[in-house]
């Protein structure tokens, strides 16, 4: 199966079979068993937000596919300093053979893909992930030779990365348990579309019931990039929320965080560096991930 969308602005752009076939093909890529070239194709990468697995992860595989990355941050274009987004859109759209960006809102990146003829792929905004939803599946999906009878428990914050994991999940078919203070949880319209794709994550109240039978727990940062003025506000809500020993205590889950990770606040340092963890091989797939999404786009 080939991947017929244009853009990758959240996960569900894909269908069941085309997240398939793009982690089929990270797989094949990270094995060495595809030699899909890219030579000549070029991939502007468009940054609002600081980065370190982003860029260095599209701009490694396009290299190793034999194409080229241009880095384009908040002072090496006009986008946000006059410039409307959707003429630095057709602008950029005449040179790279796609475009990925990572912005605070998401309509940016809606219109972005709008005015833009070529493929537009979503490196994070303040509503989703996508990258880093396809490089935790390929993470699952490898730990556990699938997604069949595995359940991953989301515990902490309602953010980007959750709100597209839990999209991801509905279209992998894995079962995903999600838990959050009653002000921080998964929206409604993200909600909505898993029910739509035949998988809603359960809802749990507290992150014990959360993790009792998972086979992954999954963390991210309480704070996002942008939220530092209610930084003490999210701390005290969360109070409860930490993946710690005690809370992994009685089980043999794996632990995954997108990071990076406030050792000490949603995650504690040993948690983070014991053997269990998935953190390391899950932050290696943003690369194949990734790779295995521009040869489907590009190819």
């Amino acid at each position: 199966m080939s991947v017929e969308t244009t853009d990758l602005l959240d996960v569900d752009d894909l269908t069941a079979g085309e997240l398939e076939t793009v982690l089929d093909r990270a797989a094949a890529i990270k094995a060495g068993e595809d030699d899909t070239d890219l030579t000549r194709r070029t991939l502007a990468m468009v940054f609002e937000k600081p980065s370190t697995r982003t860029r260095t992860s599209f701009e490694t595989a396009m290299t190793r596919l034999g194409g080229h990355a241009i880095f384009l941050g908040p002072n090496d274009i006009h986008l946000g300093r006059g410039e409307p987004i959707k003429d630095t859109a057709r602008a950029l759209a005449g040179y790279a053979d796609a475009i990925m960006a990572r912005l605070f809102d998401h309509s940016a990146a809606e219109t972005l893909a709008t005015y833009a003829d070529v493929p537009v792929i979503n490196g994070l905004t303040d509503d989703a992930h996508p990258c880093q939803t396809l490089a935790d599946l390929l993470t699952v999906r490898e730990a556990f030779g699938g997604f069949e009878d595995v359940t991953v428990a989301w515990i902490g914050d309602g953010n980007n990365v959750a709100q597209s994991f839990v999209l991801g999940a509905a279209l992998a078919g894995l079962d995903c348990t999600v838990t959050a203070p009653p002000a921080y949880g998964i929206d409604g319209d993200v909600l909505d579309r898993a029910a739509e794709l035949g998988r809603s994550p359960t809802l749990v109240d507290d992150p014990e019931t959360a993790a009792a039978d998972a086979d992954v727990v999954y963390t991210d940062v309480w704070v996002s990039m942008g939220e530092e003025d209610i930084r003490d506000e999210k701390l005290s809500a969360f109070d409860g929320y930490q993946v710690n020993a005690d809370l992994l205590a009685g089980g043999d889950a794996r632990v995954m965080h997108c990071l990076p990770a406030h050792r000490g606040e949603e995650i504690t340092d040993d948690v983070i560096e014991d053997d269990r963890t998935l953190i390391w091989r899950q932050a290696e797939n943003r690369l194949h991930a990734q790779a295995g999404l521009l040869v489907e786009l590009l190819a």
